[in-house]
């Protein structure tokens, strides 16, 4: 039961605080319409590829669509979580999570349309193995998991998969890829003006990712630490399979990409986020606040 809010009671909102920020960010950012990008271009830059390029190619756009679908019917569980301990400030950044991760879905579902002139496509031996791994299991698992045990220890297992995994390594490399084709090489405007939105969507998503983990932590101790220890080594050869399996399905890999470059910007997005974790092992929560705000 319910008996005095946050917002009436002499508290109020903690505007200095990393989740309102972050929404602050969300709001002046994150209000764009997938259906305004025009992917013309784009759908002409497709169509002069030779079919190996459009697998490749196809390869991330593929993972991306199905991942963006994933983790929007994976994430209430933990807005659950948050909601249910009274994090006013973090709950309200949440919601804009999951509003954005529906807004990408729907916008490579955009791309994909106008790119193959509305035609359905079965893009299932585009995924790898250990992508599916990751996202028809270990996520959804523990994202449920929050339902019956919202416990520290679950909430960072639950984070570590989808913020420091999920997007923090494998979508932040597929956007480095992305780029690689499109950008430096001039192909696919659209998708580049789409993927600089949903960059700074991920930023947001990923810096709240780390604080919370750090928050965690910080709070409680060894216990957390080692679930995130244990999470981590479990995912991280995994996440690197990933990218792994993705090129190893080309002779010869399209668009001259080098595939070690695509490991070591992969290793490095990671390595990045568990060294500031692991900081929190001897930080106060105003530390981890500080550091955190810091970032953003």
């Amino acid at each position: 039961m319910r008996n005095q809010y946050q917002t009436t009671n002499g508290t109020g909102l903690d505007r200095e605080s990393l989740p309102m920020r972050l929404w602050e960010k969300a709001k002046k950012y994150g209000v764009w319409n997938p259906r305004d990008f025009d992917f013309s271009q784009d759908a002409k830059d497709f169509a002069a590829f030779s079919p190996e390029e459009k697998e490749f190619f196809l390869q991330p756009i593929a993972q991306f669509q199905a991942g963006e679908e994933a983790v929007t019917l994976d994430l209430l569980p933990l807005i659950m979580a948050i909601a249910k301990e009274g994090r006013l400030e973090e709950e309200m950044f949440l919601t804009s999570f999951l509003w954005e991760e529906a807004k990408h879905v729907d916008g490579f579902n955009q791309f994909l349309t106008v790119v193959l002139d509305g035609q359905l496509y079965d893009f299932d031996h585009l995924i790898v193995n250990s992508y599916k791994t990751i996202f028809n299991d270990i996520l959804p698992n523990v994202m449920d998991n929050l339902i019956s045990d919202p416990s520290p220890v679950n909430q960072a297992r639950a984070s570590v998969t989808y913020n420091m995994i999920v997007e923090g390594t494998l979508a932040e490399t597929g956007y480095y890829l992305l780029n690689l084709i499109c950008k430096e090489k001039g192909f696919m405007p659209g998708m580049v003006e789409f993927t600089t939105k949903l960059k700074q969507d991920e930023s947001r998503h990923v810096a709240y990712g780390i604080y919370l983990i750090s928050r965690l932590v910080a709070e409680n101790g060894d216990e957390v630490w080692q679930a995130v220890q244990d999470q981590m080594n479990m995912l991280l050869p995994l996440a690197m399979n990933v990218v792994k399996e993705g090129y190893e399905m080309w002779d010869v890999i399209p668009f001259g990409i080098d595939p070690a470059i695509i490991d070591a910007y992969a290793l490095d997005q990671f390595q990045k986020r568990y060294q500031r974790i692991e900081k929190a092992r001897n930080q106060s929560m105003a530390e981890v606040m500080s550091e955190a705000i810091a970032t953003v």
